[in-house]
């Protein structure tokens, strides 16, 4: 096996304590770029994404705090039509910080809790 990189570490080492801590609530998980910022809402007991939001869609462009929090907030309303409320955080291998933070705290502010 190949040695992993940091943020491969980081990933694996959150999505362990995630399992164990999760309780059957769906993942909420974040994956940011240079360009972009993408949220999905994972069942993963039926393995099926329940809701998603990107700044690949129109309301949200560009790489920044602003476009995060968007996303945020469309990913918060994509869950409430969708039926869920709460959640638990998958920030990936990704620090709780910047765009990441400016996410989580969108969505918490539209209603989701985690």
């Amino acid at each position: 096996m190949a040695k992993l990189s940091p943020f491969e570490r980081r990933r694996q080492r959150v999505r362990t304590a995630l399992r164990k801590n999760a309780g059957g609530r769906p993942r909420l998980s974040v994956h940011r770029t240079g360009q972009h910022i993408y949220a999905q809402i994972i069942d993963d007991a039926a393995g099926k994404t329940v809701a998603a939001a990107s700044t690949l869609g129109a309301k949200a462009s560009g790489a920044n705090v602003d476009a995060a929090v968007q996303v945020g907030k469309d990913i918060a309303a994509a869950a409430k039509k969708a039926g869920v409320t709460t959640v638990v955080f998958d920030r990936g291998g990704f620090l709780f910080h910047g765009r990441v933070k400016a996410l989580a705290d969108a969505a918490r502010e539209g209603g989701l809790e985690f």
